[in-house]
């Protein structure tokens, strides 16, 4: 792998989008399918961008769908505002707005890590706009969540911007993927990509705001709970069962718990599900619209 490799591969990937403003904050979107066919919009978490569903989006398109990916505020190739609300429920508030700026009025979701309680806020703020929600690895019983040990130093000032620069040692940021992020399949240059797309012209600082804005009370929890359980919407759960982030046994089970689903799809991928198996996940999502 060379910079000119992944230099190529940010460049194609680049031209596969577009560029979009919302709530006065310009972004990066994906967008395939035929602007007629059920929208699927999808979240993505940390430190993560709408590159990881760049596979699945495509896949949906394939099935008859439109795939929709943006980058949220502060990662990938979206603005990162010095005074934008990086907090999950201000994050959850621009993607209402981008939905309103890519107008679509009704839409289907698909929510993964912390895009799952952005999304919730989203659902919270307009269930009626909300077709289906699928849950990949996340995290709903906030309240009794704990940060995974390559999440937890972001949380603390100094330590953290010292562990956000530590992924730039060669090598560093792959290690950490390929234990706990993604199978050995996805390729390592497609793994670099993402650490551009994580520093971006701010070398990070917003990525930083972001992980130290989760909203972990009680009362964060029952509103998350509203957006999944006795909804106007179905929900499904699709699981990456080798993750070592978001364990099934604990936060997939919680997940299930929490949302009342009977059944989960579980799928032989780590913590980024999307990366392992894109077309995996754009089946299970296709199914559970099509039923």
């Amino acid at each position: 792998m060379t910079s000119a490799e992944v230099g190529r591969l940010l460049s194609a990937y680049r031209a596969s989008g577009q560029t979009f403003t919302a709530g006065g904050i310009s972004s990066f979107l994906l967008d395939h399918g035929a602007r007629d066919a059920p929208a699927v919009v999808c979240v993505h978490g940390v430190p993560a961008s709408a590159y990881v569903y760049r596979k699945v989006v495509t896949a949906l398109a394939d099935k008859g769908l439109r795939g929709i990916a943006v980058d949220l505020p502060g990662l990938g190739f979206a603005q990162r505002p010095a005074d934008a609300d990086y907090t999950w429920a201000g994050l959850g508030r621009w993607l209402l707005a981008a939905t309103d700026a890519l107008e679509l009025d009704r839409f289907h979701l698909v929510v993964h890590d912390i895009g799952g309680p952005i999304g919730f806020e989203l659902a919270h703020a307009a269930p009626e706009r909300v077709l289906s929600m699928t849950l990949l690895n996340t995290i709903i019983a906030v309240d009794a969540f704990h940060r995974p040990w390559p999440m937890e130093p972001f949380a603390h000032r100094g330590l953290g911007e010292a562990w956000l620069q530590s992924l730039r040692v060669p090598g560093a940021f792959a290690a950490i993927m390929r234990l706990v992020g993604v199978s050995r399949h996805v390729p390592t240059a497609e793994i670099a990509c993402w650490l551009p797309l994580l520093f971006g012209e701010d070398n990070g600082r917003a990525f930083l705001k972001i992980m130290r804005g989760f909203q972990l009370t009680a009362a964060d929890r029952r509103r998350y709970l509203d957006a999944v359980r006795n909804t106007p919407y179905p929900v499904q759960i699709v699981w990456g069962e080798r993750d070592r982030m978001l364990p099934w046994r604990r936060y997939g089970v919680q997940a299930q718990l929490a949302s009342g689903v009977d059944d989960a799809t579980l799928l032989p991928g780590k913590h980024f599900v999307q990366e392992d198996c894109p077309g995996e996940v754009a089946a299970a999502v296709h199914r559970f619209i099509a039923s």
